[in-house]
C-alpha cells in the first residue's frame, strides 16, 4: 500500500542503485556535520524519511500524509473541517535536515541529502525502510509493500493479491474498496494485514483473530464459513441427537437457507440449529414459506 499492505497486496522514480544513493545521502549529511547513522526523521510515527510535506488542501505542513489524516480526523476538529489529504497532488516538500521547501523530488536540491531510499514521484512517497519491497502498482494508482515479484492485480478485485491464490480465489466485484466489516476503516489503503476470506471479501487479519476470540467463524458481509467447520457439525449432530424435543415439536417442519451452500431445505425444527440437507452444514437460518414462494407470488395471494 504506499504505504499499504499488498498480503494477499517501474516505481517511476525509485533510484535502484544504493551505492549512489549512500553517496548523496552521505553528501548532504556530512555538509552539516551530522553522522549517517545519527540522523533519523524521529517525529512521524509512520516512516522513516527525511523530509515533510506541505498539504495542498490546508497549506499545512505535516510528516506524512497519515499524521495529516490522524490531525485533521481527530475528534477535536469540526466534523464539518475533517479532511484526508489528496496524497497525488501534493507538490512541495520540506528537507528536515536544512528546512528547505521545493518540489518533490528525491534529493534535497540544497543540500543533497536523499529524502527517502525508496521514492514515488506519483504516490509523492518517501521511504527509507526499502526491507518492505515497495513496488508502485499502476493499475492500483499506489505503492504497496512485498515486493512486485510477489502479488498480481485482479481488475475486477482492483487490487493486488498474492500470487498464492492467484489460480483459486474467488473474485469479488472491488472488494478492496470497502470498509473493513468489523473496524469499519478503509481497506484499500491500510497499513494493516488484510486477508481474502473463502467467500472472496476482504478483512484486516486482526479483526479476524478478535472474532475467533468471540467464537464466530462466519464472514460478517455474506455469513458463509471463514474455516472448514465439520468438526463442529459432527458435535452439533451429537448434541441433536441428545436432545430430543418435546411431543408438541415433534412433527414441526420449518424452510431454512444454507449461508455456506445457499440450498433450502424443508427440516424437522429444533432448538439447538437446523442442518442443511446438502451440504451438511450447521450454518443455516430459518426462512418463511415455501422456496419457489417469490414476493410477487406472496403480494399476489395477499391482495387475493
Amino acid at each position: 500500500m504506499e504505504e499499504t499492505k499488498a498480503d494477499f497486496v517501474s516505481s517511476p522514480s525509485f533510484i535502484s542503485d544504493s551505492s549512489h544513493n549512500s553517496s548523496i545521502e552521505e553528501l548532504g549529511i556530512n555538509n552539516f556535520g551530522l553522522k549517517r547513522k545519527t540522523f533519523v526523521c524521529v517525529r512521524c510515527m509512520h516512516y522513516k524519511r527525511r523530509c515533510k510535506i506541505r498539504a495542498p488542501c490546508c497549506d499545512e505542513v505535516f510528516d506524512c500524509r497519515h499524521c495529516h489524516n490522524e490531525a485533521k480526523n481527530s475528534m477535536e476538529i469540526n466534523p464539518l473541517d475533517r479532511h484526508d489529504i489528496p496524497r497525488h497532488e501534493v507538490t512541495k516538500v520540506i528537507c528536515s535536515l536544512c528546512d528547505t521547501e521545493q518540489d518533490v523530488q528525491q534529493n534535497c536540491i540544497n543540500c543533497g541529502v536523499c529524502m527517502g531510499k525508496y521514492f514515488c514521484g506519483i504516490c509523492k512517497f518517501f521511504d527509507d525502510d526499502v526491507s518492505k519491497d515497495q513496488y508502485h502498482c499502476d493499475e492500483c494508482g499506489i505503492c504497496r509493500t512485498g515486493g512486485r515479484d510477489n502479488f498480481f492485480h485482479c481488475k475486477r478485485c482492483g487490487c493486488c493479491y498474492s500470487k498464492i491464490i492467484e489460480e483459486g480465489h474467488p473474485c469479488v466485484e472491488r472488494a478492496m474498496h470497502h470498509n473493513c466489516p468489523i473496524c469499519f476503516e478503509y481497506l484499500f489503503d491500510t497499513l494493516k494485514d488484510i486477508t481474502v476470506l473463502p467467500c472472496g471479501h476482504t478483512i484486516h487479519v486482526e479483526c479476524v483473530r478478535e472474532m475467533e476470540q468471540h467464537h464466530r467463524y462466519s464472514c460478517p458481509v455474506c455469513s458463509k464459513s471463514m474455516c472448514d467447520l465439520s468438526s463442529l457439525w459432527k458435535k452439533l449432530d451429537q448434541v441433536i441427537a441428545s436432545t430430543p424435543m418435546p411431543e408438541m415439536y415433534k412433527d414441526k417442519m420449518v424452510w431454512i437457507l444454507c449461508n455456506d451452500c445457499g440450498s433450502k431445505s424443508h427440516v424437522q425444527f429444533h432448538i439447538v440449529a437446523h442442518k442443511c440437507k446438502s451440504c451438511n452444514s450447521y450454518n443455516t437460518r430459518q426462512i418463511q414459506g415455501r422456496p419457489s414462494t417469490s414476493c410477487s407470488t406472496r403480494m399476489a395471494e395477499m391482495v387475493r
